[in-house]
């Protein structure tokens, strides 16, 4: 056999492994480029977030009183009202300008002066302080006097009906009050002025 015929002739099995191995590697690069892109595990997604509904107002039932004449002595009359708040003080100022605007309902009335005026009506620590313009005193007898303090008590107290009440005219103590002299007790409840008034 000549030099030639060995260079030329290669066994099959080499034939078969150089196959083999071209295969293998053709295989790995089609798997290779048929991966799909490094996708990251946690994607946010873009989500629109409603804006917040607006808390519902709540609205508070409130009570003013107004005074009706039974023939005999007079007797109060609560006229419910409604506030569009939860907050105290504001209720009480609401409630008192209510109370001064309605001078008869038809069926009851207020002794209190047309023209008398809220100042301020504030609840502190110490109970529930009702300043009043000047015009509160005015005008009326006892009757009346007694009328008008105790829609302003029982008015006052519409929220804590165990409540003190302070009352101020003009930013000073309410003492007397009327030409007759009705002392005011400082400070006065629902139930002090029961047991010192009869209407």
């Amino acid at each position: 056999m000549t030099r030639q015929q060995r260079v030329n002739r290669i066994p099959g099995s080499a034939i078969a492994f150089a196959i083999t191995a071209a295969l293998a590697a053709g295989g790995g690069l089609a798997w290779w480029s048929f991966q799909p892109p490094n996708v990251p595990s946690s994607v946010t997604p873009n989500v629109v977030q409603n804006p917040q509904t607006p808390a519902t107002t709540q609205s508070t039932t409130a009570s003013i009183y107004l005074l009706k004449d039974t023939g005999r002595n007079l007797e109060l009359v609560p006229l419910p009202i409604e506030v569009d708040t939860d907050q105290p003080n504001t209720v009480l100022t609401a409630a008192f300008n209510s109370l001064l605007t309605n001078v008869n309902n038809g069926t009851a009335s207020s002794t209190i002066p047309e023209g008398t005026k809220l100042r301020s009506v504030k609840i502190l620590n110490d109970g529930i302080h009702v300043d009043l313009s000047t015009e509160f005193t005015t005008g009326g007898g006892s009757a009346s006097m007694i009328g008008r303090l105790a829609q302003v008590i029982y008015t006052a107290t519409t929220l804590q009906p165990e409540a003190k009440v302070w009352i101020d005219v003009e930013g000073k103590p309410l003492e007397i009050l009327g030409g007759e002299g009705l002392e005011i007790e400082r400070p006065m409840t629902r139930q002090s002025f029961e047991e010192n008034f009869s209407l």
